[in-house]
């Protein structure tokens, strides 16, 4: 039997039922343990923008937070609240359910294009991804899994920053990451998987100044926020910056951006998340 590629997988479950006109049906695919957060946040912004018409806007913001771990082992249920519908933009309010409990709510707004002023910083300096060792790899030599872990990631990292267990490290880090096959030409499905994607390591960069690699603390994903600059395309490298400039009260908070390698800022991302040293 050939095994299908996890980012073929991700894009199966990004294809929503439609149950209503505003109630879809996710599927939470193959794993076990707690849910990804980027899994839901994904998919709850497919259910968002399958409520916005045809030429009303796509996405440029999110804001959302996750209520409670997900499970692999039933379907989860999208409800969505078409809060506004403007002449420029469109607000949609998502609520993700599984067994009956609210796991993880989003709001989200959607934008007709307009010209207006442009300008943005420096994209930061960092070696090209070729060469650079795979996040899978990294924690593959930690937890001895790597090729466990390779199987089933739907999104190629190439890390410049590796954390390296025990020590402490600068409260920042620079990977590369891009979809390990091509993408359907539809903006919604290239922000789903970016959305997807931007919840991939954050909180491993809060977590560098306290010597704390994956393995040795108890993390999890509490809010995420999302801004997308340009109409979202990934369909090649992006530099992912992440920084975290405070932690405090088993706390972590990380500020991140997204830039193609032609040095256009496509995304901006900020995440707090829950950090605790392990007990005994």
């Amino acid at each position: 039997m050939t095994r299908r590629a996890p980012l073929e997988i991700l894009l199966d479950n990004l294809r929503l039922e439609r149950l209503d006109s505003d109630l879809f049906l996710g599927q939470p695919g193959p794993g076990s343990g707690r849910l990804f957060g980027g899994h839901v946040a994904a998919q709850s912004v497919m259910a968002a923008g399958l409520t916005v018409a045809p030429g009303a806007g796509m996405i440029h913001s999110l804001h959302a937070y996750f209520l409670k771990g997900g499970s692999h082992e039933m379907p989860i249920r999208f409800v969505v609240d078409r809060i506004r519908d403007g002449r420029t933009f469109s607000t949609r309010h998502v609520v993700a359910y599984q067994g009956g409990e609210a796991i993880f709510d989003l709001s989200a707004s959607f934008a007709r294009p307009e010209d207006g002023v442009e300008h943005q910083g420096e994209m930061p300096a960092a070696p090209g991804p070729e060469g650079m060792a795979t996040h899978e790899e990294i924690r593959g030599e930690m937890l001895e899994d790597a090729e466990r872990r390779r199987r089933f990631s739907p999104i190629e990292i190439r890390v410049c920053d590796p954390d390296v267990p025990g020590e402490v490290q600068p409260p920042f880090k620079r990977m590369w990451i891009r979809p390990p096959g091509e993408l359907p030409d539809d903006p919604l499905i290239h922000a789903a998987v970016l959305v997807y994607a931007s919840d991939r390591t954050l909180l491993s960069t809060a977590a560098r100044p306290h010597g704390l690699a994956w393995g040795k603390r108890m993390s999890a994903s509490l809010d995420h926020a999302v801004w997308f600059h340009s109409p979202p395309r990934f369909d090649d490298w992006v530099l992912y910056y992440a920084e975290s400039p405070v932690a405090r009260a088993a706390r972590g908070l990380i500020h991140g951006s997204m830039w193609n390698r032609q040095g256009v800022r496509i995304a901006s991302v900020t995440q707090e998340g829950l950090i605790r040293r392990p007990r005994g």
